[in-house]
C-alpha cells in the first residue's frame, strides 16, 4: 500500500512525516513532489575507491542554470528537510525529469523509518542538459510498515547519513567493516 493524499496530510498533522519547506501543492494524489536544492558536488577524483573517503567539491547553481554533461556522476540535494517516523519513503524521479534524460539516483531510492535530512542525489544524464536550483525533481511516496520498528534510522549508532545538510553528502562507504 502506498499513502494517499490524504494519509499524507494526516501523518504531516501527526508528525510522523516532516516535510519542510512544505507547500500544499506540491501534494499529489499518493506523492509530494521535491525539488532540487541549489548546491551540485562533484567527486575529486575520477576513479573511485569504496575502501577509501572520497572527496567532493560543491558548488552552486548559478542562477542561469547548469549544464550536466553525460558520463559524469553529480550529487546534488533536495531543498527540502524530510523526517519520516512511522513509514518508508521511496524517492523517485518525476515523469519530466526522466523524461529530459535525467535520473536522480543510481541505488538509493529507498529511505528508512527514522531517516530526517534533505535528500542527496545520485544525478547522471544521458545528454548535456541544463538544470536549475528549485526546479522539480522527484517525487516522496510513502509505504506503511508492518510491526514495529526498532531500530529507527536516526537512532542507529552506525547510521552514517545523519544530521540536517543543505549539501549533498559523499558516499560514506569508507566506514563500513570489509
Amino acid at each position: 500500500m502506498i499513502l494517499s493524499d490524504t494519509s499524507i496530510l494526516e501523518e504531516i498533522e501527526k508528525g510522523t512525516i516532516v516535510i519542510e519547506p512544505y507547500d500544499r501543492k506540491n501534494l499529489g494524489s499518493n506523492s509530494y513532489d521535491v525539488h532540487l536544492g541549489k548546491y551540485l558536488a562533484m567527486y575529486n577524483d575520477t576513479m573511485l575507491d569504496a575502501r577509501k573517503h572520497n572527496t567532493i567539491s560543491h558548488f552552486e547553481i548559478p542562477e542561469e542554470g547548469y549544464v550536466l554533461q553525460p558520463a559524469t556522476l553529480y550529487l546534488g540535494v533536495t531543498l527540502e528537510y524530510t523526517e519520516t517516523h512511522a513509514h518508508v519513503p521511496f524517492l523517485e524521479g518525476k515523469s519530466s525529469t526522466g523524461r529530459l534524460g535525467i535520473d536522480i539516483h543510481a541505488t538509493a531510492g529507498k529511505g528508512d523509518v527514522g531517516f530526517c535530512n534533505a535528500w542527496t542525489l545520485e544525478i547522471s544524464c544521458v545528454q548535456p542538459v541544463r538544470v536549475y536550483a528549485g526546479m522539480p525533481i522527484g517525487q516522496l511516496i510513502y509505504f506503511p510498515v508492518l510491526g514495529d520498528v526498532q531500530n529507527k534510522y536516526n537512532t542507529k549508532d552506525n547510521a552514517k547519513y545523519t544530521g540536517r545538510n543543505i549539501r549533498p553528502v559523499e558516499s560514506m562507504m569508507w566506514k563500513n567493516k570489509f
